[in-house]
C-alpha cells in the first residue's frame, strides 16, 4: 500500500482480485444478482479489510464471502 501526502492508495489489483473470487462465489450460490454491476457491500468489506492490512487475495475473498453472508437478512 503506498501513502502520499497523506492519502492512502490502495493495491487495486488485490482488491480487484479478490472482489472477482467472492464476486464469482456470490453469484454462483445465488447470494447477489449474476450482473455485471459492483456489488458495493461486498466491495466495502474488502476494501475495509485492505486498510486494516490484509493482503492475501484468497483470504480477503474468503473473509468478505463469511462476512457478506453472515449480514444478509434471513
Amino acid at each position: 500500500m503506498l501513502v502520499e501526502r497523506g492519502i492512502q492508495i490502495l493495491n487495486f489489483e488485490v482488491v480487484g482480485d479478490a472482489y472477482a473470487i467472492a464476486s464469482n462465489y456470490l453469484r454462483k450460490t445465488g447470494a447477489i444478482a449474476d450482473s455485471l454491476v459492483t456489488d458495493e457491500r461486498l466491495l466495502k468489506i474488502i476494501v475495509k479489510m485492505v486498510q486494516h492490512g490484509e493482503f492475501n487475495r484468497l483470504r480477503l475473498a474468503n473473509k468478505a464471502i463469511a462476512e457478506f453472508e453472515a449480514r444478509i437478512p434471513a
